[in-house]
């Protein structure tokens, strides 16, 4: 806990100094122009939605590592790996919607609503495709890398019963991740949030729901329908948003 406190100041510390001394824009200090409410509040109307959203995510963790620890020590280490190693997979598409969202502010807050759309449909064909490798890479190698981390017989093989569940729909959530840079990006954050917080909470009573009938695997069905769910109410908003578009 103190090393990441200690590596979370000094990077603070250091994108300050570093900002401050290469834009002169950015540099401490005070003037009577300071503060302005309406940035202020422009601020907190970006900033406070996905905060809730962390914080509540945050909540939600540990809840379903409570419902995790039920299963038994082999299904602990299996899980827990396999969400590491599955963080490290998912960071291309993670930033993939990262670019998605910075394109689609760019282009909106330009007006240009066809380079709006062919970023939205050029990211959905990048997700598409990198997921579809990510899910030919996990299926077959996913046990095996749990291996390399030290896991004894039993939890690989819950290790690589996970992935070849799981890996199945990364397509889902590579569209679910492209619709949500799109969404973010013309500025939709607060549907955004909400969306995420539904998603954890029909993750989280998925699990207990199918906990009798499929065991721990109820842990990667659970995901799997939480990113079915989230792609389901993004798409609502792009449609809603589309129609809205097309009448004005």
């Amino acid at each position: 806990a103190m090393a990441t406190v200690f590596s979370q100041a000094t990077m603070t510390v250091f994108i300050i100094l570093y900002g401050s001394s290469k834009y002169s824009w950015l540099k401490c200090g005070y003037r009577k122009t300071s503060f302005s409410g309406a940035v202020i509040r422009e601020g907190i109307q970006f900033g406070l939605p996905p905060m809730l959203q962390s914080s509540i995510s945050s909540l939600g963790g540990l809840v379903l590592q409570d419902f995790m620890n039920r299963f038994g020590t082999d299904t602990v280490t299996a899980i827990t790996t396999a969400y590491r190693i599955d963080t490290l997979v998912m960071l291309p598409i993670v930033n993939l919607g990262s670019g998605i969202s910075t394109f689609t502010a760019q282009n909106y807050g330009a007006k240009d609503e066809v380079r709006t759309r062919k970023t939205l449909f050029a990211g959905t064909l990048l997700a598409i495709l990198i997921s579809l490798g990510l899910t030919g890479l996990v299926i077959p190698t996913g046990g095996k890398i749990i291996a390399l981390f030290g896991a004894g017989t039993t939890a690989v093989t819950i290790g690589s019963a996970f992935f070849q569940r799981i890996a199945c729909f990364y397509p889902i959530f590579g569209l679910a991740t492209a619709f949500r840079g799109y969404l973010e990006g013309k500025g939709d954050l607060l549907y955004s949030s909400i969306a995420g917080m539904i998603s954890l909470a029909v993750r989280i009573i998925a699990s207990y729901a199918m906990a009798p009938n499929f065991g721990n695997m109820s842990i990667a069905y659970a995901e799997m329908l939480s990113w079915v769910c989230l792609l389901f109410m993004y798409l609502i908003r792009f449609a809603k948003n589309r129609k809205q578009d097309l009448m004005k």
